[in-house]
């Protein structure tokens, strides 16, 4: 039998890391690449009776009841992605952009920040604003890398604005309560969402030709307005009883997912548009997207308990703090660390493969793990529009234009890339942003 202690706890963790490395650049996914070298290094240090100690941690790990919110919350975006509710509340959103110059991009981002908090996912976001915004905002003339970057960078404030999966993800992984989550990255993801709507302001002001003003043609009724105006109460009712019900301490996160699921179906049976062919559409997608979700978290969270009995976890721990005396150094180590992972693997991977090492570190050093929990969201947004693998680029670029390419969508990210650097920063420097209800 392969016999990989005699490596040591640094000869393995290179070795752990390059075999991890070799897999993925062969194309396997990440949920078996885990899954195998978990496997390898758990009979090969250990021997076979470490496999039953790595399959009890997977299955505590895949019984917590919050986990139940995930397939809820993508259900929600599943049938958001099949309704005419996005739609009509970007019409009612006209209202807002009025003849304002850059008026249309923040009323893009407005639209994307009631989305985000409707669903917390970030694909179906891009895809629906790809569909609805982009079109209209190139017809009116604005730049084509400043609405492209609108979009992108408005459909992924779902990373931020709660209900968000990854912040679910996160507080499964450190053991940090959800409904904290929730409200410590509220006030961060406004933030971020208003730095992006002062740039396009401010696009509009010195440079109006990069972002027009609507033509007289483009003005409404008052009639027209009021009519608008109905798409704006579902959407709104939605958002306010699914985080107005975790706020209030009224739901669990769980709970507040189900609300919002038989909110969605309700609006939908409200708008003559419910079907069964809708929910099977959308129970598939559901389904597909938590299978992969779920397996990623059986291989990551086998891998990381592999990892630990190895005295991996303690290995990391002392490196990082050796790095320097300085605490929020170690942080900024993290946030670089995260930055890389970012640009090569998908965020539910580096928040299972990470978090639980990163975690107890944070709160060694003394810092609050719901903080670090918003500047970990905050980094996976960037990682979101990060090239080369920004998963924002593909989604747009699978509905936009042809030719829109992906070197144009990526150069269009840019200035958001560094708002949201911004955002990081702002976070860092003052926890109070995060740490705001305390």
């Amino acid at each position: 039998m392969l016999d990989l202690q005699s490596l040591g706890i640094g000869g393995g963790s290179v070795a752990m890391f390059g075999m991890l490395l070799v897999l993925l650049l062969t194309g396997m996914p990440l949920a078996f690449v885990t899954i195998l070298v978990a496997l390898i290094f758990a009979l090969g240090w250990f021997g076979p009776m470490a496999v039953p100690i790595v399959t009890t941690r997977v299955y505590s790990f895949i019984m917590q009841y919050v986990f139940v919110s995930i397939p809820m919350f993508v259900l929600m975006a599943s049938i958001l992605d099949r309704s005419g509710i996005a739609r009509d509340l970007f019409d009612a959103m006209r209202l807002v952009g009025g003849r304002i110059r850059g008026g249309v991009g923040v009323q893009t981002l407005l639209v994307a920040v009631v989305l985000a908090a409707m669903s917390g996912i970030i694909g179906g976001e891009i895809v629906l604003l790809g569909l609805l915004a982009l079109p209209q905002m190139l017809r009116l003339g604005y730049d084509r890398r400043l609405a492209i970057g609108i979009v992108c960078a408005g459909g992924a404030l779902g990373t931020m604005i709660p209900p968000s999966i990854v912040l679910i993800i996160y507080g499964l992984s450190a053991s940090v309560s959800i409904a904290e989550l929730f409200t410590a990255s509220f006030l961060p993801g406004v933030l971020l969402a208003a730095l992006y709507a002062t740039y396009v302001l401010a696009i509009g002001y010195f440079r109006p030709e990069m972002a027009p003003v609507p033509t007289q043609q483009e003005q409404m009724s008052l009639a027209e307005k009021l009519k608008l105006l109905k798409g704006l109460f579902l959407p709104l009712l939605v958002v306010v009883f699914v985080l107005g019900s975790i706020y209030g301490g009224i739901a669990s996160v769980t709970e507040a997912s189900a609300i919002g699921v038989v909110g969605v179906i309700l609006s939908t049976v409200l708008r003559g548009e419910f079907s069964m062919k809708m929910m099977l559409d959308a129970s598939m997608q559901t389904l597909r997207t938590c299978g992969m979700i779920v397996w990623i978290g059986i291989g990551a969270t086998a891998l990381i308990g592999v990892y630990n009995l190895m005295g991996g976890i303690n290995f990391i721990k002392e490196l990082l703090l050796g790095v320097s005396e300085t605490p929020i150094v170690i942080i900024l180590v993290m946030m670089l660390i995260l930055a890389v992972l970012g640009m090569f693997l998908d965020w539910v991977g580096i928040a299972l493969l990470t978090i639980p090492i990163f975690a107890p570190i944070v709160k060694e050093l003394g810092y609050d793990p719901v903080w670090f929990g918003v500047l970990f969201a905050l980094n996976m947004q960037i990682s979101f529009l990060s090239p080369p693998f920004g998963p924002a680029a593909f989604y747009l670029k699978s509905v936009a234009p042809p030719d829109i390419s992906l070197g144009t969508i990526f150069r269009s990210l840019l200035p958001f890339i560094g708002l949201q650097a911004v955002a990081l920063v702002l976070v860092l420097l003052f926890p109070s942003l995060a740490l705001w209800y305390r």
